[in-house]
């Protein structure tokens, strides 16, 4: 993604993340439009993987390469916006942990301190309220997965849900357990696949079962997981019904014309 600036304001270093970037950079493009929104002057600098996959299967090594190269590649921004609560809390909490000790330890955390997932820095640190909303889907029924990472490690739960009612205009009709965890979990889907499927189907018939026709969330990897439960189940039985799966992001910056995550351009135009 190129370089963009808006009207002075933060000086942001988007994170795009590897699923966003290789997969669906929409939620990159609508990121970039939420944060020129509340004014600021927005970066995609030279990056590469948070590290996360390799942390997690026991490569510090490996991890602390790409995570001082993370650093210092973002080094000069005023703070560090990333739409996913999974990379945001590897760098925000575990970056510190691998340079323990080391003599770039105090550079590291002082770098976490600027570094927020993307509905948390519109709420907390932006206080975004725009005065006239990108989509107006009141009268919806849309329902929210809160991803574990973000939850447990950066405390994301309300900051949504506000957004989405200042920003398009209706509150979340909240699903059964929708803070238990898809089953994704990085590599924990490929470890234990059995216990993993078990899991998304759990979530699957929770966000059925809340009749809502859209299902949204601020974890990429969490939703291709989600939406690939629900398209193959819909494809399984004729009643199950077609939910979408979009990105918050997205949501919040009013592109809804792209097809769904996991939803072909055929039965998108099926939809319209």
């Amino acid at each position: 993604m190129p370089n963009r600036q808006s009207s002075q304001g933060p000086n942001v270093g988007l994170f795009i993340t590897c699923p966003v970037d290789l997969i669906r950079p929409s939620i990159g493009f609508a990121t970039v439009k939420l944060l020129e929104q509340s004014g600021c002057t927005v970066s995609v600098p030279e990056q590469s993987c948070c590290g996360q996959v390799a942390f997690n299967n026991g490569l510090p090594d490996e991890t602390r390469t790409l995570a001082w190269s993370i650093v210092q590649s973002f080094k000069d921004f005023d703070y560090v916006v990333t739409p996913s609560g999974s990379c945001g809390g590897m760098i925000k909490h575990h970056y510190p942990e691998l340079f323990e000790g080391d003599p770039r330890q105090a550079d590291v955390e002082a770098f976490g301190q600027k570094v927020y997932e993307l509905t948390t820095f519109l709420t907390e640190v932006l206080d975004y309220r725009p005065e006239n909303p990108n989509i107006d889907l009141s009268g919806q029924t849309i329902t929210y997965h809160d991803s574990c990472a973000g939850l447990r490690e950066l405390g994301i739960k309300q900051q949504p849900r506000q957004l989405l009612k200042q920003c398009a205009s209706f509150d979340v009709t909240e699903m059964a357990d929708t803070d238990v965890c898809c089953g994704f979990g990085g590599t924990f889907c490929v470890k234990y696949s059995d216990v993993s499927n078990r899991m998304v189907s759990d979530k699957a018939n929770n966000i059925r079962q809340s009749g809502a026709s859209m299902v949204l969330g601020g974890d990429l990897s969490c939703l291709l997981n989600i939406a690939g439960k629900l398209q193959r189940e819909a494809g399984q039985s004729a009643g199950n019904p077609v939910v979408q799966v979009r990105h918050i992001a997205e949501v919040l910056a009013g592109d809804l014309s792209s097809p769904a995550i996991g939803e072909s351009t055929d039965e998108r135009e099926q939809h319209s």
